[in-house]
């Protein structure tokens, strides 16, 4: 849950996805869900000469599974929350293991 928490926190914020087919893919996060399936609006192939037949494709599904991974802006991160809720899972497993 902490994950979907985090990027719920970057609706409409441009990332890039990279995915585990070596293609990146750059767009704005219009929604995700839980198992990491992201809808991006305005998504443009990083490199289009390598692949050019995706160019014409600008709304994307991308499946959770073949993610590899999700680059963020710097400035979108908050470190503090993903601190806390860091720490509270840990406690969490810590709690469930004793």
């Amino acid at each position: 849950m902490l994950i979907f928490s985090f990027f719920k926190t970057l609706m409409n914020t441009e990332i890039t996805v990279e995915l585990k087919n070596e293609v990146s893919i750059r767009g704005t996060i219009k929604s995700i869900d839980q198992f990491l399936n992201i809808k991006l609006d305005n998504a443009t192939v990083v490199d289009e000469l390598k692949w050019p037949h995706m160019s014409s494709t600008h709304d994307m599904f991308i499946r959770g599974s073949v993610v590899r991974y999700v680059h963020i802006p710097p400035d979108k991160v908050d470190i503090g929350l993903l601190e806390d809720a860091t720490r509270r899972e840990a406690e969490k497993s810590k709690a469930g293991a004793a």
